[in-house]
C-alpha cells in the first residue's frame, strides 16, 4: 500500500498511529520532530505525511514550511489538539492537506487516511 511517515515527538501517539496504519497493510517510518521528518520525507518520499505541530528541534509549522520552500509535494496530515481556525487555516496556506484531533482516534485516521490517498492533492 503506502508508505507514511508519521512525525511525532511523542512515542506513545507514534506507536497508536503506526499500529493502524500496519493493520491497513501499509509501510510506515517514524520521526521525533520536524527536521527528522524532513531528512526523512527527502531522503524516503513517502507517500503522506502525519505530523504533530508542537516538538522540539523543528515544529510543524517550520515543517510544512520547509517542505513547501523545497517544493516537497507530499500530502500531510496535520494532527493536533490545537482546534483554533486560525491554526488550521495557517496549515492549509503552508501546504497541510487534513487535520485529525489528537488524540487520533482509528476511524478518523482511516477515514482521513483514505480521502488523502484517493485524491493526494485535494485537501479535507
Amino acid at each position: 500500500m503506502a508508505l507514511i511517515l508519521i512525525v511525532d515527538d511523542a512515542a506513545f501517539t507514534r506507536r497508536m498511529i503506526r499500529k493502524t496504519l500496519v493493520a491497513d497493510g501499509h509501510g510506515t517510518l517514524e520521526a521525533t520532530n520536524g527536521q527528522e521528518g524532513l531528512d526523512m520525507a527527502i531522503a524516503h518520499q513517502p507517500d503522506c505525511i502525519l505530523t504533530d505541530m508542537l516538538m522540539p528541534v523543528m515544529d510543524g509549522f517550520q515543517l510544512l514550511t520547509a517542505l513547501r520552500d523545497r517544493q516537497i509535494n507530499t500530502p500531510v496530515i496535520v494532527i493536533t489538539a490545537d482546534i483554533q481556525e486560525n491554526v488550521r487555516q495557517r496549515c492549509r496556506e503552508l501546504g497541510g492537506s487534513g487535520f485529525i484531533n489528537k488524540p487520533p482516534k482509528e476511524a478518523e485516521l482511516r477515514r482521513v487516511m483514505g480521502e488523502i490517498l484517493a485524491c493526494p492533492q485535494e485537501t479535507v
